[in-house]
């Protein structure tokens, strides 16, 4: 299996210090978050080319990493809804270059009525919600097979598909063989539920059988009564749990770092690398 990271989780640079300080771990691609990850850039519509995109994504290739993601994520429900519109404008712009940066998938959470906190409101959890955050994502994915893009979106506990089914009716409303599922099992846990989270992972692995292209590698101890994430392996996770069935049942799926430290990334690769040696 191919294993990335979140490459502005080493900090903002430019291309090929990123791509050189990815490959030094060992890792197979990343997921580039434009306007995190590389200075000058914004992301922003209007912003991207053909030409920009390739010079970008030669620089990963080079180094021998694919870009498994691209990260325009916003938030559909934002109170600020000329902001919503820009950053539509935006995440189409992604979808109609993520062929030249040899891209695979655009990815985006669906967001918070919290504005810019993306943490739990009570509104989230609403008709009212679903049908919006529906109605730009039906636009989106429209968008997404007229320039043959492909879209993976992501639930959290906190946000507006809070829970697998939520996500699972989403993507089945607005179904056209452009839209996939990344999955964050970190993302979908509380205090209230985080000892289930096997469950909750097979509740996933169930739901978006078949359609499933990326998880989001994390891990977590639990500090004064909340989830705090920490290095993977070092965690609540039983890793070798996970690992062997995301083996079992998505082997052609990406992994990818998501919040690790620097620090932490070499013996985090080594020990997620080390698992799936012993499994193949």
């Amino acid at each position: 299996m191919k294993i990335g990271v979140r490459v502005h989780d080493f900090g903002k640079s430019n291309s090929e210090t990123l791509a050189k300080q990815a490959k030094a771990i060992g890792f197979d691609g990343v997921q580039l978050v434009l306007n995190k990850a590389l200075e000058g850039e914004t992301g922003l519509p209007g912003t991207l080319s053909k030409e920009k995109a390739w010079t970008i994504q030669k620089t990963f290739k080079n180094a021998g990493l694919d870009i498994f993601m691209m990260g325009a994520y916003f938030n559909p429900v934002h109170s600020n809804k000329d902001l919503v519109k820009t950053n539509i404008a935006k995440f189409k712009e992604h979808l109609k270059f993520l062929k030249d940066f040899n891209g695979h998938y655009v990815g985006s959470e669906t967001g918070s009525f919290n504005d810019d906190k993306w943490t739990y409101h009570p509104q989230n959890r609403t008709e009212e919600a679903f049908l919006e955050v529906k109605r730009i994502f039906k636009d989106l994915a429209e968008y997404a097979q007229e320039v043959d893009g492909n879209i993976a979106l992501e639930g959290a506990y906190g946000h507006c598909m809070f829970e697998p089914k939520a996500l699972k009716r989403l993507v089945e409303e607005i179904e056209n063989d452009h839209v996939y599922y990344t999955v964050d099992i970190y993302n979908y846990l509380a205090i209230e539920n985080y000892k289930n989270y096997k469950e909750i992972f097979e509740e996933c692995l169930k739901l978006f059988e078949g359609k499933i292209v990326i998880f989001h590698l994390k891990d977590f101890i639990i500090e004064n009564e909340s989830l705090k994430q920490c290095a993977i392996g070092k965690g609540f996770m039983d890793y070798p749990w996970l690992l062997k069935r995301i083996k079992e049942t998505n082997p052609t799926a990406y992994l990818i770092f998501e919040g690790s430290k620097p620090m932490d990334m070499q013996e985090s690769f080594d020990f997620v690398k080390n698992i799936l040696n012993e499994g193949a």
